[in-house]
């Protein structure tokens, strides 16, 4: 089986996987209360200006307030010979990127943009400006936006501030590149910048053409309503993530096109047949009594995406830690002990992880910087092949990455854009007893810890009873394991010690009272 989409639209949330095969490479969740925001485009009013971050805060209508950086801001709509940004950052939040951007012919990516002033310089508090969603708002912080507008289509990706023509860099026939790009710089004058995308290719002047008028129009809209509209408003809303992957993932190579639900289905058909209408046969609706997720083995897949521990078919398995800062992966041999050579063993585990790392960094929507441990390798080829294998695997993802060379201890150090949550937080919630530390205290730690506050607290009030309300197990250690503490105890203290095993308290909990 080659690739393919299955949607699940449930009642509160809409869930999209793709498989290759039978593994899971990507899914996507849209939840009825919380629309993604990312490409969304707002007229917002500037609340603060912060000239020692060179950065800006713009109430956009949200609960907290967006974040502007200096470098993000041109100060004229549609102002001539901006510098475009890379196209990895300039599309929908499932597409991201695509790798579609190029700012020349040889692949290079056209530098960061520059501010052309300080930006107290450029922005003012109560000033109205128009910006767009680049990167959701992530734990305590809010979204980033930028005024550099990008506007994906199904075959092209229009840049209002730029005069960039660029092809992606996944089209590698050099003829095709440039028969595009010629295609594109052919046309009547538009007012704007375009990046060729991937799906464009063999696509024909009249198509692509008809898709930049769409969305040149498209943009005249939001300009007018940039107008019009009383700040903070919505001036354009990216459609919902049915819609986003039929325009951004689904091509010839995917095979098949599974809705469980006949609203969703008829809404896919609807989307299909508008962007890729050769493609309408392959949208099938699910007819099974057996749920969609489960009948295709994507609910399992998800369970092991939210494990911290993933094993490998050879036996070995790597380890994903969440830090404050970075994301730490660990590749272990596990029950793998290989036949001969431990170098060759060492290598074989690495080979594999390479692969699966980089799916789970992408299953997982995994961000900002990743350092992956790989098991420690003597020879510098074998480094070199485990690093190759690497980087072949995030050639498929979407998101930009830059990544840097495998050390002597086997350490990879990367960065990856962050646009959304990941799969994490967007599933979990930090526990309540360990407040997502992980751990909780002993038994011995906390029974120590107890037997201290008795003491203590015994010296006050003149009952005779001391009574211990704490969780059901920690009654049954206190009264088991410890019976020869509390006996000590009791005698120290002259009262009777009464534990009370209270099933609402959770593991951490006690209370003492003297009685």
């Amino acid at each position: 089986m080659g690739k393919r989409i299955v949607v699940n639209a449930g009642v509160t949330e809409t869930r999209l996987a793709v498989q290759d095969g039978n593994l899971l490479t990507e899914l996507y969740i849209e939840r009825a209360d919380r629309r993604s925001i990312v490409g969304n485009i707002y007229k917002g009013v500037v609340t603060n200006v912060l000239p020692g971050m060179q950065a800006a805060f713009v109430d956009i209508g949200l609960a907290k307030d967006a974040f502007l950086y200096a470098g993000d801001y041109t100060a004229q709509l549609g102002a001539e010979d901006q510098t475009a940004p890379p196209a990895e950052e300039e599309h929908s939040d499932v597409d991201e990127g695509e790798g579609d951007g190029e700012a020349d012919g040889d692949g290079e990516p056209e530098p960061r943009r520059q501010a052309v002033a300080p930006i107290e310089e450029m922005l003012r508090k109560g000033q109205e400006v128009l910006v767009q969603v680049s990167k959701e708002s992530l734990g305590t912080k809010g979204a980033r936006v930028t005024s550099f507008v990008s506007i994906p289509g199904r075959s092209i990706v229009f840049m209002p501030q730029s005069r960039h023509v660029g092809v992606s860099r996944r089209i590698h026939d050099d003829a095709e590149r440039d028969r595009l790009r010629a295609i594109v710089k052919g046309l009547p004058e538009q007012n704007g910048g375009f990046i060729v995308r991937t799906v464009a290719e063999g696509k024909g002047e009249e198509e692509l053409a008809a898709d930049i008028q769409f969305l040149s129009r498209l943009w005249a809209q939001v300009l007018t309503r940039f107008e019009s509209a009383k700040a903070p408003s919505l001036l354009h809303a990216e459609m919902d993530v049915t819609f986003r992957v039929v325009r951004d993932l689904f091509s010839p190579e995917i095979e098949e096109f599974l809705v469980d639900s006949p609203a969703a289905h008829e809404k896919a058909l609807e989307f299909v047949t508008q962007l890729v209408p050769q493609l309408v046969d392959r949208v099938k609706q699910w007819d099974k009594d057996q749920p969609i997720f489960e009948a295709t083995g994507i609910e399992r897949e998800i369970e092991k995406a939210l494990r911290r521990r993933v094993w490998l078919k050879s036996g070995g398995y790597i380890v994903i830690d969440h830090t404050e800062a970075l994301v730490a992966i660990d590749v272990n041999t596990g029950k793998y002990v290989g036949k001969r050579d431990f170098e060759e063993t060492v290598l074989k585990i690495n080979l594999e992880a390479a692969t699966e790392v980089v799916r789970q960094i992408r299953l997982r929507d995994l961000g900002g910087i990743i350092i992956i441990d790989f098991i420690d390798m003597e020879r510098a080829e074998h480094r070199d092949q485990v690093f190759k294998a690497l980087t072949r695997a995030l050639a498929d993802d979407k998101a930009r990455t830059n990544v840097l060379e495998i050390s002597e201890l086997g350490l990879v150090e990367m960065t990856r854009k962050r646009v959304r949550q990941s799969l994490q937080s967007l599933f979990c919630a930090p526990c309540p007893t360990c407040k997502g530390s992980g751990v909780v205290k002993s038994d011995a730690t906390l029974s120590a810890e107890i037997f201290r506050r008795i003491q203590a607290q015994s010296k006050e009030g003149a009952g005779r009873d001391v009574v211990i309300r704490v969780h059901p197990e920690m009654a049954h250690h206190l009264e088991a394991s410890q019976r020869e503490g509390l006996e000590r105890l009791q005698a120290l203290i002259g009262r009777k010690i009464v534990i009370q095993g209270m099933a609402s308290y959770h593991r951490e909990q006690y209370e003492l009272t003297v009685k």
